[in-house]
């Protein structure tokens, strides 16, 4: 949609940023200014109707004043069921610049779309990890970026304290990403070390932070963006896990223009593909599929024979764990689609689960007491006749 045009009347363009409640947050584009000041949309001046120019991409010119607006959804919206997320591009009409309030009248199309955090139009998710306190655990990290490569957007792996760990393994965690595809960045907050080399990143972009409770991705946001004041927490001692502290989706403006999304942590993402999808979310397994191809076309890459992808990489092992979850996910759906079903499903935590039969809730629904007092007294009239 990009170069498009769209006539409006007292229409405006912005990007949501938060969403609370059925309210939305809308931070207008640059170019137009709230009345008050005398500075009106720069294609609106002197006319009567404006024609603006509208993209679903995040406008490229930083400016640390733009208006924002707490906007409503239009009601013809709400009937043919559009929903609006944060990170959507909208088009905004009739603000009451006083009340610093507006109204969306169209969400325009969107590049992405995720649905853990539900944000629009991201260009990568920048996924956070601590070398130390918490200790990196491979399974999980591993579990948070099959779910990030899911996502089809860029994944960029950042490392934080690095100052809690040695030069030596510092150089032995770097090799073994590197075997699987990805090149970290090592940062330590605390010290603010390589935090000018993230941003770089963040530059003109909409970027999705993630990552595990307590590896420091509110301080990172913190420092990156002054005066932000995101609240913190320490790691537990007793799970050596981190608290949470981030309530819902926000995106905040980065100083040099782009926006950053800081999302609600979790220690577990869902892993929700296909067992065919999931070898394509390991690019290291990736590699050796572009090269040649497997015997079988339904291959799922575990005991067949002539496999491409082999046993011999280090993340083999986590590929049959999350190919578990996969197929078991699967069996879920199908089993969700068919009435007669006596089977669900059963999280055994630490990403694993099984199925178990259901009960008949009439067979072994306990009796009320006010019925066992109704029988016994029925009981008792009986007995007295």
């Amino acid at each position: 949609m990009k170069g498009d045009t769209v006539a409006t009347t007292g229409q405006l363009l912005g990007t949501v940023l938060a969403v609370q409640a059925n309210f939305y947050r809308v931070q207008l584009d640059p170019g137009v200014r709230s009345q008050e000041s005398g500075v009106r949309s720069q294609e609106a001046e002197g006319r009567s109707q404006e024609v603006i120019s509208y993209s679903p991409h995040l406008p490229t010119s930083p400016s640390p004043h733009l208006p924002i607006l707490l906007c409503t959804r239009r009601t013809r919206l709400k009937k043919i069921g559009q929903q609006v997320m944060v990170g959507d591009r909208v088009i905004v009409e009739e603000p009451d610049w006083s009340g610093g309030r507006g109204a969306i009248a169209d969400v325009l199309p969107r590049n992405s779309e995720l649905d853990r955090p539900a944000i629009s139009n991201v260009n990568q998710i920048l996924l956070v990890f601590a070398v130390a306190d918490p200790p990196l655990e491979p399974i999980q990290l591993s579990r948070f970026l099959i779910k990030a490569e899911s996502t089809g957007v860029d994944v960029l792996l950042c490392l934080n304290k690095c100052d809690l760990v040695s030069p030596t393994e510092k150089q032995e965690i770097s090799d073994r990403l590197l075997a699987w595809g990805y090149n970290p960045i090592f940062i330590s907050v605390q010290n603010q070390i390589n935090i000018e080399h993230i941003s770089e990143y963040l530059n003109h972009k909409i970027t999705v932070i993630a990552g595990p409770s307590g590896v420091g991705k509110s301080s990172l946001i913190n420092l990156m963006i002054p005066d932000i004041n995101l609240r913190v927490a320490k790691v537990s001692g007793k799970l050596a896990r981190g608290r949470h502290t981030t309530r819902h989706v926000e995106l905040f403006e980065m100083p040099h223009g782009g926006l950053l999304a800081d999302t609600p942590g979790f220690n577990q993402p869902d892993l929700n593909c296909s067992p065919e999808e999931l070898i394509y979310y390991f690019p290291e397994a990736r590699k050796r599929l572009e090269v040649g191809s497997c015997r079988f076309s339904d291959c799922l890459h575990r005991d067949e024979p002539d496999c491409v992808v082999g046993d011999d990489w280090e993340r083999y092992e986590h590929y049959l764990e999350f190919l578990h979850d996969a197929i078991a996910y699967q069996t879920f759906l199908k089993q969700q689609t068919d009435p007669e079903s006596t089977l669900k499903l059963m999280s055994k935590g630490k990403g694993q689960n099984q199925y178990e039969p259901k009960l008949e809730s009439k067979k072994y629904r306990r009796i009320a007491r006010k019925t066992q007092l109704q029988d016994l007294q029925e009981l008792y009239r009986e007995s007295e006749d």
